[in-house]
Parts: C-alpha cells; structure tokens; sequence
C-alpha cells in the first residue's frame, strides 16, 4: 500500500503501475479510493466490490459499487449501487450481461420505432404530392402505431440477452443511445421504404386508385414493419434473424399476433378501415414482394460473419 501511493505521485510509474497492477496488500481505504480515482481518470470505468465499512468509499466513488448481502455491513451496502443477495461473483456476470441486453432492446426497438417514423412521415407528405390525398387514413395511422408502439415493444423487450454481449467494451457513459450504426440502419431502411412506397403510389395512380389497390399498400407497409422487426432483433449481432427464436417464444406469439390482426383487420375492417378483402393470391405477392427487406438485412449480416471469420483465421 505505502508503494502504491508513492508510485501514484511519479507520473511515468503511476501509468505503469496502473496497467499493471493485479494485487494491492496491505491497502488502507484512501488507498483504494486513490486506486479507483486514479483509474477513472484514465477513462476506465470502475466497478469495485466489498463488504466492510473500510470498502465504502471506494464503494461510492465507483462507477458502479457491489456490496455482499449477506456478510456485508450496512454501511457497505448503503454506499454501493448493487447488493449481491448471494454474495456470488457469478451475479455479477449475469447483471452485466442482462444489464447490457436490456440496454440493447431499447436501442432495437428505438431502430425500428424511428424507421417507422421516418418511413410514415415522408409517405404521409408524399401522398398528395404524388396526387393521393390519403395513402393512409388516420385509422390505419392507429393501427400501424398500435402494432409498432405496443406489440413491437414487447417483441424486442423480451429479447434474451446474448453472450456476445460480454465481448464488448463498456460503453462510454456520455454516448448519445442513438449509434451510428442505428443511424444508418434508420435512414437506409426508411429510405428504402419510402423509395418502395413511393413508387407503388406513382403505379397505382396511372390506373386510377381503387380501394384494392389502397388495401394492397396498407399492407404491403404493414409487412415492411414486420420484416424489418426480424432485423431489428439482431442490432449488434451478427446470426441470422431467424436464429434463437425457439428461446423467445413471446417475438414469435407477437409476430403471429400482428399477422392475423392485420389479416383480420384487413378482410373485416370494411369502410372503417377503408379496406377489401384480399385473396390468398394476393396476401402471398404481398409477403414475398416485401421479403427483400429481410434479405437485405440477411445478407449484411451473412457477409459481417465472413468478414469476422477472415479476421480470426
């Protein structure tokens, strides 16, 4: 401990030290806050576990300070963030990794709000630009935020965090939630929508826009939506987005869910919704024009794999 804290003041040594450091005998409490104040101001996120009054400012000035609850005092446990009932370091492991996974649903299901939002906006001002006043009416508006806000959300909260995100650095604490890599996904796929819709729009209106044909783009956008949950339940992950959906089986009973609330929708909704009954013909052109989405997104994260393994072999 007396070693350490005159390394501390040697800068060239102090940097070191702290790379190197594994075992610190003999430490005081101010010897282990230094550490921890030493180590934060290099950028490091800190987590320090401990379980007697000496452990407590450490405990506090951690970024994230773990207690034991059963052989911890009290003052330990009131200055740390996290108590572990079990006092297993195994705990630990698990609240970073459903800790990280809960913050990566939230980032799933904000990429595929957002490009939900992104994709209807621009369709909704196209509209009458392109000459159709309403390529969605308000109702259909209700419906497609029901299944996005609601359905969708619990879709991806119940996604079961994957090992994979234990392989990753600790985020920095300042970052905007919003990545680069969700931006792109955001503007590349909304823009690909609203091209797909946008198009259509322009088709249907040289022959005249009959309810059918409004009912065929209400759905084929509503099946954009569903394709591109599939993506969205891989952000950050390179497998299929087919893979692991035996273990969530609440994404699957969703998706189900909102396909035969849409088909229902669709074949009863009548003037309400302003729709027609659709045959099986043409649910099945709607279900494999709009595929591509996932395609695409496959595609990605098939070259992403090779990529990967070039790296590692």
């Amino acid at each position: 401990g007396d070693e350490f804290e005159g390394l501390l003041d040697r800068p060239g040594a102090r940097e070191r030290m702290l790379k190197e450091l594994k075992v610190l005998s003999r430490a005081r409490p101010h010897h282990k806050l230094k550490l921890v104040k030493a180590l934060q101001e290099r950028g490091e996120v800190v987590a320090v576990t401990g379980d007697g009054t000496n452990d407590a400012p450490a405990l506090n000035h951690a970024n994230v300070g773990l207690s034991m609850g059963k052989r911890g005092t009290a003052v330990a446990k009131e200055a740390s963030d996290i108590v572990l009932l079990d006092d297993s370091f195994t705990s630990i492991v698990n609240a970073i990794m459903w800790g990280r996974g809960l913050y990566q649903n939230i980032q799933r299901f904000l990429l595929f709000q957002l490009t939900v939002n992104v994709s209807a906006m621009a369709i909704v001002l196209l509209g009458p630009v392109i000459g159709i006043e309403l390529p969605l009416t308000v109702v259909q508006m209700l419906w497609v935020n029901l299944i996005m806000d609601t359905f969708a959300a619990l879709a991806l909260a119940t996604e079961p965090p994957h090992p994979e995100v234990m392989s990753s650095r600790p985020r920095d604490p300042k970052a905007f939630i919003v990545t680069p890599e969700m931006a792109r996904g955001i503007f590349g796929y909304g823009a690909l929508f609203v091209a797909a819709m946008a198009s259509m729009l322009l088709f249907i209106r040289g022959g005249g826009v009959s309810p059918r044909e409004l009912t065929v783009f209400f759905c084929a956008f509503v099946m954009l939506q569903v394709w591109n949950l599939f993506n969205a339940r891989r952000l950050g992950l390179n497998s299929s987005a087919f893979s692991g959906l035996a273990e969530n089986r609440w994404f699957t009973g969703i998706v189900i869910l909102i396909l035969v609330g849409q088909i229902l929708m669709v074949q009863f909704g009548g003037s309400v919704l302003r729709t027609v009954p659709l045959s099986a013909f043409e649910w099945a052109l709607i279900v494999i024009g709009t595929s591509p989405v996932i395609l695409i997104g496959e595609a990605r994260r098939y070259l992403a794999r090779r990529r990967l393994r070039s790296r590692t072999a």
